[in-house]
């Protein structure tokens, strides 16, 4: 990978007097994806405690149950899952807006889980986050100009002298025209709120932003625009993504790797080809055999599942996935699994491993 060094010498004027500041800037030539880790999640744990209506009994929603895996420099992991299986609350719990109830989140090395208010505050800048829905992300009493100047006053990106360029720079980059600066959200349509939603995302020059399924509200027509817009920014900017959705056409689209949830766990992770191609848990392959195929001529056969999801609140005991699963054996009910890599590109939490089970000759 390449990187190029800028110096930029900022001159302006402060109660009469003259002074003087530079900013180092890098630039990264688009290329493959580094080995640094950004993003580190370790056992990550959130329950969410619940009481009778006389307040005598407490139980806990188990959302997020033991969630671990690693994001590079520059790469993309696609969270899948049904509703409710946790993707959403993984990414709050890595934005900090909500405590996990026990493991570590690693930012570049650091433990943000362990650092005080204070230095959570300087790091906000290095996580951003792209929301669901565009109507509501945006303040609508806000001039666009305002909205993503906000980020650059409050973690001092810029001098504000130029906030009104670099607000400029931010909507060129994101397709919209500089007038755009001096309008009102509802003088937009919901494909160009969401870009207006990512130009304050990376205003602040992020590391890593969390996209919580940023295009599951626009039209069909308008999603592959965001998701190539989003694709070249992140070549330009090299900055990494989790991107959670439910369509998996759009997870396989934008992934370098793919994780898919149930019940608060990931049950199988891996490069975005292998899953897709060979999906291995049986949950994997019933949730890609639902996905329609666009071609009224081509058949194929279906992993039906059979009941409902169970709830959080009381899972099943070993794996949460054994009362659907046709395979199931004595030890799925007695004993949770855990991820083994079945290769050095795939990972899966299956006790059908051990039992030397064949996958590729009744699963495939």
């Amino acid at each position: 990978m390449k990187v190029q060094y800028f110096l930029i010498i900022y001159t302006y004027c402060d109660m009469g007097y003259f002074a003087c500041s530079y900013t180092l800037i890098f630039v990264w030539e688009a290329g493959s994806v580094s080995m640094n880790k950004i993003i580190e999640v370790r056992d990550l744990v959130k329950h969410f405690e619940i009481t009778s209506t006389k307040g005598l009994n407490k139980s806990y929603v188990k959302a997020v149950d033991g969630v671990s895996f690693d994001i590079l420099e520059g790469e993309t992991l696609g969270l899948v899952g049904e509703s409710g299986c946790g993707k959403s609350t993984t990414g709050r719990l890595i934005l900090r807006l909500i405590k996990p109830t026990s493991g570590e989140i690693f930012l570049e090395g650091k433990n943000i889980n362990d650092i005080s208010e204070k230095e959570l505050r300087r790091i906000r800048k290095d996580i951003q986050v792209v929301f669901q829905n565009p109507y509501s992300a945006l303040d609508p009493n806000m001039t666009i100009e305002d909205i993503i100047s906000e980020p650059l006053s409050i973690h001092k990106i810029v001098f504000k002298y130029d906030y009104d360029k670099e607000v400029k720079r931010l909507l060129s980059l994101v397709g919209l025209s500089e007038k755009d600066a001096k309008k009102f959200p509802h003088e937009f349509s919901g494909g160009q709120r969401q870009r207006i939603g990512i130009a304050r995302a990376i205003a602040t020059r992020p590391k890593f932003i969390i996209c919580d399924e940023p295009v599951s509200a626009l039209d069909v027509s308008v999603q592959s625009q965001i998701l190539n817009l989003l694709d070249d920014l992140q070549k330009e900017l090299k900055v990494s993504y989790l991107f959670i959705a439910h369509g998996l056409n759009v997870i396989r689209h934008v992934s370098n790797k793919v994780g898919v949830m149930y019940l608060g766990k990931i049950v199988e992770m891996g490069n975005v080809e292998e899953i897709f191609n060979n999906p291995v848990h049986p949950y994997t392959k019933a949730l890609l055999s639902s996905a329609p195929i666009p071609d009224p001529f081509s058949h194929r056969e279906k992993e039906l599942l059979e009941g409902e999801i169970p709830s959080p609140v009381s899972p099943p005991s070993g794996c949460s996935f054994h009362p659907r699963c046709r395979y199931a054996m004595g030890i799925c009910s007695e004993k949770k699994p855990f991820l083994q890599n079945i290769n050095e590109n795939h990972k899966i939490s299956c006790h059908l491993i051990d039992s030397g089970f064949d996958f590729k000759g009744v699963l495939a």
